[in-house]
């Protein structure tokens, strides 16, 4: 009778914690609003749903390559203004194409600014695609269409991108032969092997996709092509660094909400630093500083805000940025946009 009376109290224990968890989740505006907008987010896979907001003056376009003659599609806004104006190159994320809405489109209407969101193999589950490199070679002729078809101010051509869109950001950033002037990566992708596994351990599609994105047989990743495709294994080209800027931003939740752990910019930050042969310690993250991020997920000191979010982390050097913020797998877009605008 005791032992029954003992297991009823436990069960009304944890049914009253239960609640009480609920409600103080609910009625705390900010993790609430990260756990719905997470819980919220779902993949769209057809062509309609995939085409239906783009803005009629957003034109689809054929984009010879360079390298195989392949035709590569792209949406492509060209502003009316007579004046030079800004180039946005918008790149898509990991399960998509060009296709893909993009929130940017709006706001370069408005700003009337050159825009191009190229499709460079479509989605990462193709040996052709996952920033080989045709793959990158397409973003390149992408950005070479866009200042042949419109009146491009050279000095301010931009790249941004989140996901898998911020993996490509950041392979364009080490490997374009274009002058770019910023690049912004958001929960990007930075060592395909470390995610593979991270994504195995998850049970998700992306390990699958990584297996196909580097010709992996046997259910045996092909590690080889995974370094070929990986920019943390690659020569960072540090004559860029003087002219050209690279933010990289992580959500401190993703990697639990989202798809992509926050060391995959972690780990990147650090490498480019280490790299350039910074031997000032104060400027890299830290092992203690990372484990101290994901095990407590809060602003290790007061660094602000961007967009109402709290600023968890933030490291610099030179003209490159890290900002690990309270967020999830997303990119805060206007905040973004309006950073690469910026002189």
């Amino acid at each position: 009778m005791k032992r029954r009376f003992f297991e009823i109290t436990i069960y009304i224990l944890i049914f009253l914690i239960g609640i009480a968890s609920g409600i103080f989740v609910r009625q705390n505006k900010t993790t609430w609003s990260l756990i719905k907008r997470s819980s919220d987010e779902t993949d769209i896979t057809s062509e309609e749903a995939l085409e239906a907001e783009w803005d009629m003056d957003f034109k689809i376009v054929d984009i010879k390559s360079s390298i195989d003659s392949n035709n590569q599609k792209a949406y492509f806004y060209k502003s009316i203004a007579k004046e030079p104006k800004p180039l946005i190159v918008s790149l898509h994320t990991w399960s998509f194409d060009f296709k893909q809405f993009d929130n940017l489109v709006k706001i370069c209407k408005q700003k009337d600014l050159n825009y191009i969101h190229p499709d460079f193999r479509g989605a990462n589950r193709t040996k052709d695609a996952c920033c080989s490199e045709l793959a990158l070679t397409d973003i390149d002729d992408a950005i070479t269409f866009a200042i042949l078809n419109c009146n491009v101010d050279t000095a301010k051509i931009f790249v941004i991108g989140m996901s898998g869109g911020g993996y490509a950001t950041i392979c364009t950033f080490m490997k374009s032969r274009h002058n770019i002037k910023k690049f912004s990566a958001w929960a990007s992708i930075s060592d395909l092997i470390a995610w593979y596994n991270e994504s195995r351990i998850r049970e998700n599609n992306y390990a699958e996709n990584i297996l196909k994105c580097t010709e992996s047989k046997n259910g045996i990743l092909n590690e080889t092509i995974a370094r070929q495709k990986s920019p943390i294994y690659w020569a960072t080209p540090i004559n860029k660094l003087s002219s050209t800027k690279l933010f990289i931003y992580a959500g401190i939740y993703d990697g639990i909400q989202g798809s992509v752990p926050i060391t995959q910019s972690i780990n990147f930050y650090n490498k480019l630093l280490k790299d350039n042969l910074v031997s000032d310690t104060s400027k890299y993250v830290t092992i203690d500083e990372k484990l101290k991020l994901l095990e407590s997920r809060k602003p290790l000191g007061e660094y602000g805000s961007i967009s109402g979010r709290k600023i968890c982390l933030i490291k610099e050097f030179g003209n490159i940025k890290l900002i690990i913020f309270e967020g999830s797998h997303e990119m805060l877009t206007e905040f973004a946009l309006n950073e690469l605008l910026e002189e």
